[in-house]
């Protein structure tokens, strides 16, 4: 009997410049969003500057972004992100209203997740975003 390797482990961002909404969107999400995908190695970052580094690094598999960060929101940075960064991670922006996800279509987001954050549905959307944005393959030259 051949036993399948373990999914290899993912690491996920996640901004904002408060602390508990950063623990909130761990908390819902947990350590493994879906039981076919590896486990989640967090990232947190208060401010822009973390963000930015992380991302330049390129080991971040989804950012999830505070679209209400002050003084940088998330919308604002996915947008920036997109443009501006080469295979950039699939970016998830975490809005306070139903009314607020066309921000998050403006800012080329890959998905929304809704505030107060549901634990069911914000470890479905970081599953299905994964899962439709597999981590880059490196390109070799």
């Amino acid at each position: 009997m051949t036993t399948s390797a373990p999914p290899a482990p993912l690491t996920v961002l996640v901004y904002s410049q408060h602390a508990d909404v950063r623990a909130s969107v761990r908390s819902a999400v947990g350590r493994r969003a879906a039981p076919d995908l590896g486990r989640i190695d967090w990232i947190e970052c208060a401010n822009y500057s973390q963000v930015k580094d992380q991302l330049d690094a390129g080991d971040v598999d989804l950012a999830i972004l505070d679209g209400d960060a002050q003084p940088t929101g998330g919308v604002g940075l996915s947008r920036q992100f997109k443009n501006e960064i080469t295979n950039c991670p699939p970016i998830i922006v975490l809005v306070a209203r139903q009314q607020d996800r066309w921000l998050a279509a403006w800012s080329q987001a890959d998905a929304v997740i809704i505030r107060p954050v549901d634990p069911v549905s914000a470890a479905a959307t970081v599953a299905e975003t994964l899962r439709v944005h597999p981590a880059a393959i490196p390109v070799i030259r």
